[in-house]
């Protein structure tokens, strides 16, 4: 893979930004691969990720993204530059089920995310064996009752000892801290099943059954305070009929749990998504 970098950009909206972002980088005879941006009209805002060749900089690479600092400015820009090739250091919570786990390892390993899963965490032990047998530390975690409390200031302490950039929640069956959510904000994504908040408690997929629902799905967002209300990063949904039992219903959800997830993962760590406000903003590969 040639050497590079991947720019986010988000910004208010006026004429003249591609030109302006375009001519910075050919000026330092950088080469765009890729130059993805969308203008809100609405919200009057400009959002770009772009993917630069600096194999023939004239510059050198730290020298190319601090010299950005002068344009991105005047644009009254957020901005963040990420070198090429790199792999995000993710850490993957984990309850009882393994079907999401699965999905991220088994991914991982044909490179289809570049991440390191630098360890996986349970509040249970049911995934010990998974992952183990790939080869990654696993955690147990105590978190019950009144173990709730210490059991996230342990789980915060070996994510910043890992400096994990990337806590990926597996099916991870607690309510995460006010704080936790705070202190991590914007690295943590979540999935969860569509039903919510129609058909909430531990069995969904019979409550949907009942009702003949004619869609299931699957959602991956980022975490927040509020609960399963964060920026929506990927959906995924299947058209069921009369003749799907709840275990056909429950099948399917996890294809899409699994496929909702792997793909938002994917965006993340590619860097194509931009957190705006309740929403994400996401440029598809």
């Amino acid at each position: 893979m040639r050497p590079g970098l991947i720019l986010k950009l988000s910004s208010p909206d006026h004429p003249g930004i591609v030109a302006k972002i375009a001519t910075y980088v050919a000026s330092h005879k950088g080469n765009l691969i890729e130059f993805s941006q969308f203008s809100d009209q609405i919200g009057k805002k400009f959002f770009a990720r772009l993917e630069i060749d600096t194999s023939d900089l004239d510059v050198t690479v730290e020298d190319f993204m601090a010299g950005f600092g002068t344009l991105g400015r005047s644009l009254q820009a957020t901005w963040h530059f990420r070198p090429l090739p790199y792999k995000m250091r993710t850490a993957v919570l984990v309850t009882k089920t393994d079907h999401c786990l699965n999905e991220i390892i088994w991914r991982t390993e044909l490179n289809e995310l570049p991440i390191e899963i630098t360890s996986v965490i349970g509040n249970r032990e049911a995934c010990r064996s998974i992952t183990e047998r790939s080869g990654i530390p696993f955690h147990h975690i105590e978190m019950d009752g009144e173990r709730r409390e210490k059991g996230f200031l342990e789980i915060r302490n070996l994510l910043l000892a890992e400096n994990v950039e990337l806590i990926v929640l597996a099916r991870f069956m607690q309510i995460l801290p006010d704080t936790f959510c705070r202190e991590f904000s914007g690295k943590i994504i979540n999935i969860h099943h569509s039903f919510l908040p129609a058909f909430i408690g531990a069995n969904p997929y019979k409550q949907a059954h009942e009702r003949g629902v004619k869609l299931i799905g699957a959602t991956c967002h980022y975490v927040t305070a509020d609960l399963d209300a964060g920026p929506i990063i990927e959906q995924e949904v299947e058209r069921v009929s009369h003749f799907h039992s709840p275990t056909d219903l429950s099948r399917l959800g996890r294809q899409c749990e699994r496929i909702a997830l792997a793909k938002g993962i994917r965006y993340h760590v590619h860097d194509r998504t931009l957190i705006d406000g309740h929403r994400a903003i996401v440029f598809p590969d």
